[in-house]
C-alpha cells in the first residue's frame, strides 16, 4: 500500500479519516484554546489549512487525516515527507483540541499511523519532529517509544520569522514490536 493513499484507520478510541472540507466546522471549534501555542503549527484559518494539506496530498507529499472522536473532528495529523521509494515517512503537523489532550486520543492515533506505516506500507523508518520549545510534544513523542536522533539548529523559520530548532525522533522496524506493545499497554490502562 502507498503512504499517500487515502485510507480510514480506526480503533476503539479514535478514527482517522482522510481530511476533507466537511471537517472544517469541527476543526475550527477544536482549535479554540490553542492560540497560546506559538511553537506549534495550529492553523489560524482551518479552511485554508485544509486546502493547503489537500494540495500537498495531490502533489504526493502528504497524506492528511482528521482525528475523529465520538463523531467529531478534534484535530489533524499527517503522513508527511513521504518517500515512497525508500520507503520512509514522517508523522507530523499534528494538533489536538485541548479537550482531548492527555487522553488516549494521541496514543491511539499514533498506534494507528505507526501500524499502517510499518505493517501495511513496509517503511524502513518513521520520523517525528517537533519544535525544541514544545516540551509537551517532546515528552509525548518519547513516551511513544521513539528515540531522539538529534536537534536541527535554525532548521527553519517560524510563522513570526524567528529561527526554529527542530528535535528529530525516529522509530525503526526492529523497534516497532516493542513500541507497539508499549502503546497497546498504555491504551489498555486508559
Amino acid at each position: 500500500m502507498l503512504l499517500n493513499e487515502p485510507v480510514a484507520l480506526e480503533n476503539t478510541h479514535v478514527r482517522l479519516e482522510p481530511l476533507s472540507h466537511r471537517h472544517a466546522a469541527d476543526l475550527t471549534h477544536a482549535r479554540e484554546g490553542l492560540e497560546y501555542a506559538w511553537y506549534t503549527s495550529v492553523p489560524a484559518a482551518v479552511p485554508n489549512e485544509i486546502e493547503h494539506r489537500l494540495a500537498e496530498h495531490a502533489a504526493g507529499r502528504m497524506n492528511p487525516f482528521a482525528v475523529v472522536r465520538d463523531g467529531r473532528a478534534v484535530g489533524m495529523t499527517t503522513f508527511c515527507g513521504i518517500d515512497q521509494e525508500s520507503p520512509h515517512v514522517e508523522i507530523g503537523y499534528t494538533w489536538l483540541s485541548p479537550t482531548v489532550q492527555r487522553t488516549a486520543v494521541n496514543t491511539a492515533a499514533k498506534l494507528l499511523l505507526l501500524t499502517h506505516a510499518f505493517e501495511d506500507c513496509g517503511v524502513i523508518a518513521v520520523e517525528l519532529r517537533t519544535h525544541f520549545h514544545n516540551l509537551q510534544s517532546r515528552a509525548a513523542i518519547a513516551r511513544l517509544g521513539a528515540r531522539q536522533d538529534g536537534i536541527l539548529r535554525n532548521h527553519r523559520l517560524g510563522p513570526d520569522g524567528s529561527p526554529r530548532d527542530t528535535v528529530v525522533f525516529s522509530i525503526l522496524p526492529h523497534e516497532w514490536p516493542g513500541v507497539r506493545r508499549g502503546l497497546e499497554a498504555r491504551l489498555a490502562r486508559s
